[in-house]
């Protein structure tokens, strides 16, 4: 693979910081340089640099096409510290020295955005459907010896399964997902239960269950095992307002704190996209407070900025988002805005 070394530019998300006089500021210690080792993620970088990671592109100096199709950062590569003349400072990259020669790297070996074991299951699982959406999707018909529920190397005789897949997901339907501000249904979260191999093709087919995570049963869903994308993520923030509220904390509690994975009521159609940062604030309250006459009124507490999300996976009206930073608990219902 032939290395390239990045080439900056300056990038809108930049230009409009910089108009409002928004001036980037660096994280305390900020090294002069860092060597990039397997395990960083650029979201633990970009927090080494500067104070708030979300600015990761400015700093870089890139533009909008450079943040959607980002070149990769590869262990053993140096990231320098450096100002330019009007003393604002950027990043640049100094690739490790090669030795000329002919050789193949896996695309997986770059340094990822946020670390891809957390959201790797959540590629794939959890689903977001539309109504009705799992009713054509094959179904387990029987379970082994009739048991009510089957788990790890158990069979399944399986209905309207194709013959040509042989590793399948197992869902059940799932909560509805409600905007709390209209009450509409947003979609359904789809419960996922675990892997099965498909054995024997028919229909009914034989499949044994390779991963239980939840108990399995007659009535479940299979869908076909689909390879999770390779996107790269650029930490950044969206350059127009968003305002939304949390909707669902995966694993059916209602409060989330670092490193859970939560829903929004946002979603493609309003503009978010992978790599976006929003900032979490909490719920505002309202509270009795009694006057000099004992009467008692209602006084509104201000928002408090609680924490960030980071979207890795954008559906049409719902985006599941990694929770990066929490002061306390996220709870549902809770406000995610532009930072």
């Amino acid at each position: 693979m032939i290395r390239i070394i990045f080439a900056f530019m300056l990038s809108m998300v930049s230009a409009l910081c910089c108009a409002a006089g928004q001036e980037l500021q660096l994280a305390d210690g900020a090294p002069d340089r860092h060597i990039v080792v397997p395990g960083d993620t650029l979201w633990a970088i970009s927090a080494r640099f500067l104070k708030d990671p979300w600015r990761w592109p400015e700093i870089w100096r890139m533009n909008r096409d450079q943040i959607a199709n980002p070149q990769r950062i590869f262990p053993g590569d140096v990231i320098v510290l450096e100002r330019d003349q009007q003393g604002i400072p950027r990043l640049r990259l100094q690739s490790a020295t090669l030795v000329p020669q002919i050789y193949a790297e896996s695309s997986e070996r770059g340094i990822p955005a946020i670390p891809p074991n957390v959201i790797r299951p959540f590629l794939s699982d959890p689903l977001i459907v539309e109504a009705h959406a799992l009713d054509g999707a094959a179904r387990i018909l029987a379970t082994q010896q009739d048991r009510v529920y089957i788990g790890n190397g158990d069979l399944a005789f399986v209905v309207n399964a194709d013959p040509t897949r042989q590793m399948w997901q197992i869902y059940r339907n799932g909560k509805a997902l409600h905007d709390p501000e209209s009450n509409e249904i947003l979609g359904y979260e789809a419960f996922y239960l675990g892997t099965a191999k498909q054995l024997e093709p028919g229909n009914p087919a034989t499949f044994e269950v390779v991963q239980m995570k939840q108990e399995i049963g007659r009535g479940d869903r299979l869908l076909p095992v689909l390879p999770p994308p390779l996107i790269a993520y650029i930490p950044h923030k969206p350059d127009f307002p968003v305002r939304g509220r949390v909707i669902s904390v995966y694993g059916g509690v209602d409060a989330a704190g670092r490193g859970s994975i939560v829903a929004i009521n946002r979603g493609a159609t309003d503009g978010i996209e992978i790599g976006h940062v929003l900032a979490l604030a909490r719920n505002r309250v309202i509270v009795e407070h009694p006057d000099e006459e004992f009467r008692a009124t209602t006084v509104k507490i201000p928002e408090q900025r609680i924490g960030l999300l980071f979207v890795f996976r954008a559906f049409e009206r719902i985006s599941y988002a990694l929770v990066v930073q929490s002061e306390g608990t996220v709870d549902v219902n809770d406000f995610v805005s532009t930072p």
